[in-house]
């Protein structure tokens, strides 16, 4: 059954991360890329109607840009939804071309309902950072976590703080246990930043990231180490097993990785979400 619907809110980020798999950047603003408020609404009538689907995720690009995400993550909660915020923390620290605090507002929104969100930090060190994401990325994400803790992020069990880790280079992440307890540790002691759990993920060779390894001569190594690093058991925990994802447009792929490979799920074909019916999702 399709326990969680991940909603595309759009393209539109403040930043153009190396590894990000749909190519999110400040200069994708056109409509055809990012969800209109007459979708948003057809989105949520559609989770209305799907008693089965007990959480939102929202990803973008940077989902909060979008100016339905309030009332996405709103009627959401008042549909009993549990809500997840895929969130650039650099975001909550980003002034618009006036100079002012764009999106201030977002801490205690999101406190407020209770979102769990999902803040990308690829690393503790700020040469990390700065390789993936840019050179302002390290000191921004930072304080966007201070004001996440400030209204009970990673303190409060009802404020889940997850954070993501994922690799600079063409390598796997290491055990999830034990980096959670060295980012926990460096942290704390480093900043006074406290957060839920920590996920880390293997990069996929698609989009940005592709590109780059071309450009290195890794990609056939990568490839190699992916293959020769499958693990059968994790079949069973495969997002698309309970997890359905839809575009800005209402497309649906059976994951973030196909959509962002342009591949519909195949029992949709041309319709939109709200063409199909949850019990048709789950026997695809």
């Amino acid at each position: 059954r399709i326990t969680t619907l991940l909603i595309n809110a759009g393209l539109f980020c403040t930043l153009a991360c190396g590894h990000c798999l749909v190519v999110a950047s400040p200069m994708r603003t056109g409509d055809d890329e990012n969800l209109s408020a007459e979708t948003a609404e057809r989105l949520l009538d559609w989770l209305a109607r799907a008693p089965t689907s007990e959480t939102v995720d929202l990803t973008g690009g940077s989902p909060e840009m979008n100016p339905s995400f309030r009332r996405l993550v709103e009627e959401s909660h008042r549909l009993g939804k549990r809500v997840m915020d895929r969130c650039n923390p650099t975001l909550l620290v980003h002034r618009d071309a006036t100079g002012a605090d764009a999106y201030g507002w977002a801490p205690e929104f999101l406190a407020e309902h209770e979102v769990h969100v999902v803040a990308s930090l690829p690393c503790y060190l700020e040469e990390n950072v700065r390789k993936q994401r840019g050179v302002i990325a390290y000191a921004a994400s930072l304080e966007g976590l201070r004001r996440l803790n400030a209204v009970g992020y990673g303190d409060d069990p009802r404020r889940r703080l997850t954070l993501v880790y994922n690799p600079t280079g063409a390598t796997l992440p290491p055990p999830q246990e034990t980096l959670e307890a060295d980012y926990r540790r460096e942290l704390l002691e480093r900043f006074d930043l406290r957060f839920t759990e920590l996920w880390t993920i293997t990069n996929m060779p698609i989009a940005r990231w592709r590109d780059d390894l071309l450009r290195q001569g890794q990609l056939e190594e990568y490839e190699r180490l992916l293959r020769q690093s499958y693990n059968p058991a994790a079949v069973e925990r495969v997002m698309c097993r309970n997890q359905i994802h839809v575009d800005s447009q209402g497309r649906v792929s059976d994951c973030d990785f196909n959509y962002a490979l342009g591949l519909s799920t195949p029992v949709a074909g041309d319709l939109r979400l709200w063409d199909l019916s949850p019990a048709a999702l789950a026997g695809r």
